[in-house]
C-alpha cells in the first residue's frame, strides 16, 4: 500500500489542523492505521492509532482531548484533527499502516514497529 500524507503547515499556538493520509493499492479496510511523529534531536513517537473499521482509536497521553483520529474507509483516507495545538506539537508527522485480521484495536499498534507501510511525512510547525 501507498501512504500520501498532507496537511501539515505554520499554525499559532491555540490552532488547528487537519492532517489526511490517502492510501492506494490495496484493500483500505484490511489495514490498522496510526500516525507517529518525530521532533528535531527527539526519537520517533506514538501519536494515535485507528482500528479497521474505525470503532477503536488509542492516542498518546500528550495529545488525548485535542487530537481526534477517524477514518473513511470509502475514501481510503484517515484524518487526524488537531486542536489546541502547542508549540511542543512541532514535528513532522507520520502515518502509518499495518494489515491486519482482527477487528479489535491491540495495544501493539502504539509501536512504530508493528508498522509495515509509510507514508512520506508532512511538518506541522505551531509557533507560541
Amino acid at each position: 500500500v501507498q501512504l500520501q500524507a498532507s496537511g501539515g503547515g505554520l499554525v499559532q499556538a491555540g490552532g488547528s489542523l487537519r492532517l489526511s493520509c490517502a492510501a492506494s493499492g490495496r484493500m483500505f479496510s484490511d489495514f490498522v492505521m496510526g500516525w507517529f511523529r518525530q521532533a528535531p534531536g527527539k526519537e520517533r513517537e506514538f501519536v494515535a492509532a485507528i482500528s479497521r473499521s474505525g470503532t477503536g482509536t488509542y492516542y498518546a497521553n500528550s495529545v488525548k482531548g485535542r487530537f481526534t483520529l477517524s477514518r473513511d474507509n470509502g475514501k481510503n483516507t484517515v484524518y487526524l484533527q488537531m486542536n489546541s495545538l502547542k508549540p511542543e506539537d512541532t514535528a513532522v508527522y507520520y502515518c502509518a499502516a499495518e494489515p491486519t485480521a482482527y477487528i479489535r484495536l491491540s495495544d501493539r499498534y502504539r509501536d512504530g514497529k508493528e508498522y509495515d507501510y509509510w507514508g512520506q511525512g508532512t511538518q506541522v510547525t505551531v509557533s507560541s
